[in-house]
């Protein structure tokens, strides 16, 4: 018998940024990580996971830069869920930088591998969502390259070890009709479940310090009051480039028909914050999502 073909081969999502955006070094991540917890930008100490947390979180949006620049940041949201519980599946969104596949696509199957360990895809719910949503595409070749969702897995990790899933979404079409209809269907899908929606996405991209935090703070204020045709309006208007506005108003909708929620600014900052160069700056905001 051919033991070999007998078995499931897993498919296995190999890490495209590790060595860039975070070290590839397992010791030498778990260090990096510590590190955005400790810094005086990020939540100053290493959270804990409250193993009796009452789960009030919904979704956070998250940055994504390298974490020497964003994780700080990041790191807000990661204790925020460290604090809230133990979530059984993180439903990433994240913006398609690369160009590479469908305009919506997800993956159904596999593993992710990040220098931390495996994380596997929830099949199921991949597989409900892609059911009830006519927009979105079974499609791997999005995901090869793309650094939105997997920036997120390492801290995740960190946090609950390897015993969770995820579900990743990769946004190329970022208009308010799709993002609606991918948060309604995340929405109905996520109802009465023990799951985290992600939203990954960065905020202005390479102006003034100064020009950023007035526009950012804009935009920002459209998402806590959790109305997002008004944060699509506001960044079009004032030509604020966020690079995920879709996976953003895709969380906004999904938790409003989830439950009645609120959103909480957790830290803004941006890379002048951590490099001193203020000419030029990318935008990072951490948010939580709250169930009332």
């Amino acid at each position: 018998m051919n033991t070999r073909s007998s078995r499931t081969l897993r498919k296995i999502r190999f890490p495209a940024v590790a060595g860039s955006f975070y070290s590839s070094s397992k010791p030498d991540l778990i260090k990096q990580i510590e590190y955005c917890f400790k810094s005086k930008i990020g939540p100053g100490i290493i959270p804990e996971v409250n193993r009796n947390g009452g789960r009030k979180i919904i979704g956070i949006i998250s940055p994504h830069a390298g974490y020497m620049y964003s994780g700080p940041v990041a790191a807000h949201g990661f204790s925020a869920l460290a604090t809230d519980g133990e979530p059984e599946t993180f439903i990433i969104i994240g913006p398609n930088h690369t160009g590479y596949g469908s305009g919506i696509s997800i993956m159904m199957s596999g593993v992710w591998r990040t220098p931390l360990g495996d994380i596997e895809v929830n099949s199921e719910i991949s597989r409900l969502i892609v059911e009830k949503s006519s927009i979105i595409d079974i499609d791997d070749e999005a995901h090869i390259y793309e650094h939105s969702i997997e920036v997120q897995v390492p801290f995740l990790q960190y946090i609950y070890g390897n015993d969770f899933k995820i579900v990743p979404i990769v946004m190329m079409l970022q208009g308010l009709r799709e993002s609606i209809e991918i948060g309604k269907v995340l929405g109905e899908i996520c109802r009465n479940k023990n799951i985290v929606i992600i939203a990954s996405s960065d905020f202005t991209h390479y102006e003034p310090y100064w020009t950023a935090c007035e526009k950012d703070e804009k935009a920002i204020k459209m998402i806590l009051e959790l109305n997002q045709e008004a944060f699509y309006n506001v960044i079009n208007t004032l030509n604020i480039s966020v690079c995920g506005p879709g996976p953003i108003m895709a969380l906004i909708t999904a938790v409003k028909a989830i439950e009645s929620s609120k959103a909480v600014l957790l830290k803004y900052a941006n890379s002048g914050d951590i490099t001193g160069d203020y000419s030029s700056v990318v935008g990072y905001a951490s948010v939580a999502m709250y169930k009332y």
